[in-house]
């Protein structure tokens, strides 16, 4: 004898979308589909009209003063392959004579992690001198620090260097923040991480759009920095221990965190 069918199956079956049953329904259903995809890519489609055509490689790279290199993460306090690869591309460019100085954008919320600092280390242990390094320690996503590139340390045009999954984005914010922005796309292994960061642009294209269209604040914005400037000069402030506005920036940061904390 079979048993009572469960409840629970038939609370299903009202929640399982119908096929719509007439002609109007089906015809409706399929353009609310096609819309909703129109939708989906719209994003993806601005990035790529914004920034596909500025994609160089280093050996074509125009000339800027400035290559403005983002964070992707440290592995027991130094960069991550990716990370590497990025930083090991911003110094050809500065050997080549294709930047001047190179500003690193990253994170440094917490005391045991910062980003800026092992990016900066390994930048001088590949032939970029240290005071022509500036760091921010603030750039916790790449609207952040496209902001705070242009609003804080007053740069108009630069060089970034990304992977090619990111390298549009990265341009599209940059443009959309005010900066005269190419972009150089770093090779990178097809491996788990590529994908990852593949799948995941598509998504951050449309936190991008509306990063672009709103234009919002960056989680910290702070005081503007001489950095980049001292740093372009060549002068004796640009030797200051953690680089040309950052140790200033790091304090200031630290001090708000700490002042939330206690709130």
């Amino acid at each position: 004898m079979r048993g009572k069918r469960p409840q629970w199956l038939g609370w299903l079956e009202r929640l399982r979308p119908r096929r719509p049953r007439t002609r109007r329904g089906q015809r409706w259903a399929v353009q609310g589909v096609m819309a909703a995809c129109v939708l989906g890519l719209a994003p993806a489609t601005w990035m790529y009209s914004v920034a596909d055509a500025r994609v160089r490689t280093t050996a074509d790279a125009p000339a800027q003063q400035v290559a403005v290199v983002f964070g992707a993460g440290l592995w027991d306090g130094k960069p991550s392959p990716y990370l590497a690869n990025r930083l090991n591309t911003a110094a050809e460019l500065y050997r080549d004579g294709k930047v001047k100085v190179v500003l690193v954008t990253g994170d440094n919320s917490r005391e045991e992690y910062d980003e800026p600092d092992a990016m900066r280390a390994y930048l001088v242990t590949h032939g970029v001198p240290d005071k022509r390094i500036v760091s921010d320690f603030a750039g916790f996503d790449t609207w952040d620090s496209c902001v705070r590139a242009k609003k804080i340390f007053g740069v108009d045009r630069a060089v970034l260097v990304s992977q090619g999954f990111h390298i549009r984005r990265a341009i599209a914010l940059c443009r959309a923040a005010g900066i005269d922005a190419y972009g150089v796309g770093v090779d990178a292994k097809h491996d788990a991480t590529w994908y990852y960061g593949g799948t995941r642009e598509v998504f951050a294209a449309g936190k991008a759009a509306l990063d672009a269209m709103f234009k919002p604040d960056p989680h910290f914005l702070g005081p503007e920095e001489p950095g980049v400037g001292e740093a372009l000069a060549g002068g004796e402030d640009a030797d200051r221990p953690h680089g040309p506005g950052g140790g200033g920036l790091r304090s200031t940061f630290r001090r708000r965190n700490r002042s939330r904390a206690s709130a």
